[in-house]
């Protein structure tokens, strides 16, 4: 691997009421963005400077890209508009050359071993995913040989069980690996286990995050 693989977050700025709005109803707006930047903060600072992939931060619009809550080290560009495929796909349209693989900034088990897992698939296989238990996807990546290409059907349901499985549809005929799988956090129920297993981390829900912009994510 090398820097010519390109890593993708999806993330928003950590603003009070425009992040995590399922959570919020359950814990509030405060808890769900605090409980967001953390995820966020903990996922760059685990996965960016690894020097066998460049990380960016993909957000929405301009004035996110030129928001000063992202750290130095990350590029940060726009992930375009419309729907999630069609957003996904402009990503993989628009990196520079070589494998992209593409993560949401909510699911906190995350680690380098599962992005050098997909990155190497990606060696033998034309698309990687990331199942995720309710039937989505919390990863997917698309190999060198295949850029260029859409990945995403139009009638792919979303935000739904059948997302991953309509995905896999799509692209019968071609090479698919798929990767372990993985929880976000989305809940009342997964809010409380990621807390509990995460209360020594820097940056800890009750630290920070004011009612407007976040301070930067990584200090």
């Amino acid at each position: 691997m090398s820097r010519d693989h390109h890593l993708v977050v999806m993330a928003k700025q950590p603003v009070l009421g425009q992040v995590k709005t399922r959570l919020a109803r359950q814990v509030g707006a405060m808890e769900a963005t605090r409980t967001y930047r953390l995820m966020l903060g903990s996922l760059l600072r685990r996965l960016a400077g690894d020097p066998r992939w460049q990380v960016w931060v993909a957000t929405a619009g301009v004035h996110q890209v030129h928001a000063p809550v992202w750290p130095a080290r990350v590029n940060v560009v726009d992930q375009g508009t419309g729907g999630l495929g069609q957003r996904m796909q402009y990503l993989f349209d628009t990196m520079p050359c070589g494998p992209v693989v593409i993560i949401g900034a909510d699911i906190p088990a995350i680690g380098r071993m599962d992005i050098a897992a997909a990155f190497r698939t990606l060696g033998s296989r034309d698309y990687c995913f990331g199942p995720a238990f309710d039937g989505g996807f919390w990863l997917v990546g698309q190999s060198r040989s295949c850029r260029g290409r859409t990945v995403f059907a139009p009638d792919v349901r979303w935000s739904s069980e059948h997302a991953l499985a309509d995905c896999l549809h799509a692209l019968l005929g071609h090479r698919v690996g798929l990767l372990r799988m993985l929880a976000d956090v989305d809940d009342a129920a997964s809010y409380r286990e990621f807390m509990s297993a995460n209360q020594a981390l820097p940056g800890k829900v009750g630290t920070g995050v004011p009612s407007g912009n976040a301070s930067t994510i990584i200090p």
